[in-house]
């Protein structure tokens, strides 16, 4: 079935209100009806508007939910030819796709699980070396009344509790089941939310990494300070230019408009 958007969008929500309308019933010549049609995989030059195979069976999927709520409760469940629901065409067709979804889905997930791990790994040793070190009589941290050293301890906490909320989201992605419903939102959303708490876990450790660099060498020295803050920035904003269209593509293919648009509110008269 050749997948037109702005057709769809004309003839469901402009065209008429009338949902009798829409109800396709005639078959071809393997009884195919219209939820049948649309279960078939997208030609590939449908598939390659959208970036990544977890996005691209994401919309195939969204495809065949908005045309499952156009048609009429029998179709829904109506065998073909070849005895096949619409489900059943849906699983067959895409299992390719949702094989290379699955993959990549794993190996991005696994990458970033290191990353993560790395950065337990660091805000954990950084929690028990306090810059400055400690007052040998009360065993408290020499700065421990100093701004910086209260924001070292709040950013490098928030570091180690991000990153360890991050490692667990990706490791649901690594066990998931993969099931085709999967990658409607359940997959997607574990992928986004792990991404901004990687994202917020590594702003949390450059800003206490700076911070602890300023308590061992920058007080008095405000060019250390600036000399400090200007080169954070390359890192956090490195990071942003790279991840955030992912990120962005996710959300807007997740929780966006989507290519369906909204129902038109307005009915024509007959």
């Amino acid at each position: 079935m050749n997948r037109s958007e702005k057709a769809y969008n004309f003839l469901v929500h402009e065209k008429t209100y009338h949902r009798d309308l829409h109800q396709y019933r005639a078959g071809d010549y393997f009884q195919d009806n219209l939820l049948h049609l649309t279960a078939k995989l997208a030609p590939q030059h449908k598939l390659n508007k959208v970036n990544g195979t977890t996005l691209q069976m994401q919309k195939e999927l969204q495809w065949f939910q908005e045309v499952s709520k156009l048609v009429s409760p029998e179709q829904r469940t109506s065998r073909n030819s070849a005895e096949e629901t619409p489900t059943m065409v849906f699983s067959k067709q895409h299992e390719g796709l949702r094989q290379k979804g699955e993959d990549w889905m794993k190996s991005t997930a696994n990458s970033y699980t290191i990353v993560a791990a790395l950065i337990i790994t660091i805000a954990f040793s950084a929690i028990i070396t306090v810059p400055g070190g400690n007052n040998g009589d009360t065993g408290k941290a020499i700065y421990e009344k100093e701004l910086s050293y209260i924001i070292f301890l709040v950013s490098d906490a928030l570091s180690l509790f991000t990153s360890t909320t991050s490692l667990l989201w990706f490791l649901s992605i690594l066990t998931a089941r993969y099931a085709d419903e999967d990658f409607l939102h359940k997959l997607p959303k574990r992928l986004i939310v792990g991404l901004i708490m990687l994202f917020m876990s590594v702003t949390a450790m450059l800003i206490a990494f700076s911070a602890a660099l300023y308590i061992m060498s920058g007080h008095k020295n405000w060019w250390i300070l600036l000399a400090i803050g200007v080169t954070t920035l390359l890192p956090i904003s490195s990071f942003v230019t790279l991840q955030l269209p992912l990120l962005v593509d996710l959300i807007d293919s997740t929780y966006g408009r989507g290519v369906f648009g909204k129902r038109s509110e307005r009915r024509r008269t007959s």
